[in-house]
């Protein structure tokens, strides 16, 4: 499989295009955009080509999404394939009722049936905000999978982990949703406080063989996304995590 990096994991480390070099020459062979990148799409897809790289996923925000014409011209331009939102504003998902969570999934299935005009595939990408129970004691995760019933979902693994919930047990029961993977690993308690507890893939406390052979058995996944969301050195999180995941994929 191609691995692909989640460039989110790289915002704190300038210049761009010098981040994508240097990945490309680690191995990658994809790029997952997200939605700061945008702005210069033609500059960033001249970039992606000369260093001979792909982007078949975005995340996008909702109000990106919204702007549909932007976002697929924006899709278009960098040769995604599928478009993922990543999250919700913290005050609209903080104690929100169910109604909430319902409009939110009613929104991405009209989102999704927009882009899936268009040939795009489209879907949501998790944190842990989805696995705490609302008041009804309803998880927001299975409000949106069931309201928004033909949309793909991006799983975030270690996001499912954080939420309290055992990954594969959501890989058995929505494997035919999920058709990409971030692959991310969670530091020991305690440690890596400087990285908001975060680790290079395979050297954190995540089962990265347990859980990349639930992936194929049971999943569609088409994409597995390398990323930590806040390394304190991006070339030893390229460089560490893409040499655990050889050792296994």
């Amino acid at each position: 499989m191609d691995f692909s990096f989640q460039l989110y994991s790289a915002r704190n480390f300038p210049p761009l295009d010098a981040v994508l070099g240097r990945v490309a020459k680690l191995g990658y062979k994809q790029v997952e955009g997200f939605g700061g990148l945008y702005a210069d799409a033609e500059g960033l897809a001249a970039s992606l080509k000369q260093h001979g790289l792909t982007m078949p996923t975005g995340h996008f925000g909702l109000a990106q999404l919204k702007d549909t014409d932007t976002a697929l011209k924006t899709a278009e331009t960098l040769g995604m394939r599928f478009l993922y939102c990543p999250a919700v504003p913290k005050e609209e998902r903080d104690n929100q009722p169910d109604s909430k969570w319902i409009e939110l999934g009613e929104t991405l299935a009209k989102l999704g049936e927009a882009f899936r005009r268009r040939g795009f595939g489209f879907g949501w990408h998790n944190h842990d905000f989805e696995f705490r129970p609302t008041a009804s004691g309803k998880l927001p995760m299975d409000i949106i999978l069931d309201t928004a019933g033909n949309n793909d979902w991006e799983m975030d693994v270690a996001w499912v982990v954080k939420g309290g919930h055992d990954p594969i047990e959501w890989i058995r029961k929505h494997g035919r949703r999920i058709n990409a993977v971030h692959v991310k690993d969670i530091a020991p308690a305690g440690e890596a406080v400087n990285e908001d507890g975060w680790a290079d893939v395979g050297h954190g406390t995540m089962d990265w063989q347990a859980l990349s052979t639930a992936i194929k058995q049971h999943t569609n996944a088409r994409y597995w996304v390398m990323e930590h969301d806040n390394p304190s050195d991006v070339d030893r999180f390229a460089s560490r995590s893409i040499a655990a995941v050889n050792a296994w994929k």
